[in-house]
């Protein structure tokens, strides 16, 4: 936890603000971690990701205010950026030999691009089945990557038994603590980007939509939230909103069931990056969007492909974890748990690229023409 009345000691909102590393290294005082070095490395271009306002998406969703913070433009293309450079940061100040941890893909990656370019090694565990782009990552970034015969759950397993064994240093999500470390500067980019300059305009708070997996991400958010509430420079504490996919909802049926036992469910699901049998932070994500005001929505894979296509349509290539999250938007719209005027903000959480075969499944295929001009005007006649 932070020391509150030191951080008041020495810095201000308006110290923070004005400070010129655009990055999560503006927000060191507010870290747990000493500065990383690691200069001129994709290590120093970790988040300060860009808020888009999508006029298009307010006149169609009928909303005021809507945004989407777009995490693919972090350097391994997801939130995971995050936690991993802050991680890194702290293994380096342990002088730590090898970080691994358990991923899908996406974790793994930031871990491996992290490592990469802070000179540390890193191993990666991930199911055999993640999409090949992922692990195209890994290897590319020279992480050891050990493809497990399981799931996630299965692979996260392991690599806790071989940190425990070898002395290894293990990022798992929910398991150490500095990845809500990292995962707390997005709550700190959206107060600078959006609840800074427009927050005294909404008249009620914020509703962000988060994709939910192991349910650190929205822990992340929460936590950052609070060390703003708790220092003093935050005025209205935003709704936090949970969306899991049907296949992978355990978080989502404890608060349905107004509880915080996590309960597996044997998850099955295209969004790869949230499919989960056990939360490994799950009972956070139910503190989160209870202390928060918000509320936990499931949407099916279809709903999902929905949501990838629409967002492509503003210029927003989501992976399917990412488009989760608008998905639950727009579920949320239909359940009457927004209304027109709430402020909403969508966290795209990775880059479609992640996954091409769900983003193809989410369009129709392109058309093939024989190279000539009478082929071409007999398909723009079929297709006005």
């Amino acid at each position: 936890m932070l020391d509150y009345e030191a951080v008041r000691r020495r810095e201000t909102a308006a110290s923070i603000v004005s400070g010129a590393d655009y990055s999560i290294w503006r927000y060191l005082p507010l870290l747990p971690v000493q500065d990383p070095g690691c200069l001129d490395t994709p290590m120093r271009s970790v988040g300060w990701t860009p808020v888009f306002r999508s006029i298009l998406l307010e006149g169609q969703l009928g909303l005021r205010y809507v945004w989407i913070k777009d995490e693919s433009r972090n350097p391994t293309a997801s939130f995971k950026d995050r936690a991993s450079a802050v991680v890194v940061a702290r293994a380096r100040e342990i002088s730590a030999g090898v970080v691994v941890t358990a991923s899908t893909g996406n974790a793994g990656a930031a871990l491996a691009g992290m490592a990469a370019a802070a000179g540390q090694r890193s191993v990666i565990f991930a199911p055999r089945n993640a999409p090949p782009a992922k692990i195209a990552q890994l290897l590319v970034y020279g992480a050891e990557v050990i493809l497990v015969d399981g799931n996630y759950d299965q692979a996260f397993d392991l690599s806790i038994q071989a940190a425990q064994e070898f002395g290894w240093y293990c990022r798992n999500t929910g398991y150490n603590p500095f990845t809500l470390e990292g995962k707390k500067t997005a709550a700190f980019e959206i107060w600078e980007q959006v609840l800074l300059p427009f927050g005294n305009t909404f008249g009620r708070p914020l509703s962000i939509f988060v994709s939910v997996g192991d349910g650190n991400i929205i822990s992340g958010i929460h936590k950052g939230f609070l060390d703003l509430q708790q220092l003093g420079w935050l005025e209205a504490m935003p709704r936090l909103f949970a969306v899991q996919a049907a296949g992978s909802c355990a978080v989502a049926n404890a608060w349905l069931a107004k509880t915080e036992v996590i309960v597996p469910v044997a998850a099955k699901t295209l969004a790869d990056s949230i499919s989960v049998d056990l939360p490994r932070d799950g009972i956070r994500a139910v503190r989160a969007v209870n202390q928060t005001g918000g509320a936990c929505l499931i949407v099916e894979d279809g709903q999902i492909l929905e949501a990838v296509a629409r967002l492509g349509k503003i210029g927003v290539f989501a992976e399917p974890a990412g488009a989760a999250a608008f998905a639950g938007l727009v579920q949320a719209l239909d359940q009457g748990l927004i209304n027109r005027e709430d402020p909403v903000l969508v966290l795209n959480t990775g880059s479609g690229l992640k996954d091409t075969r769900a983003a193809m499944a989410a369009v129709r295929p392109a058309p093939v023409i024989e190279p000539t001009l009478p082929a071409l005007k007999r398909y723009m006649a079929s297709h006005p």
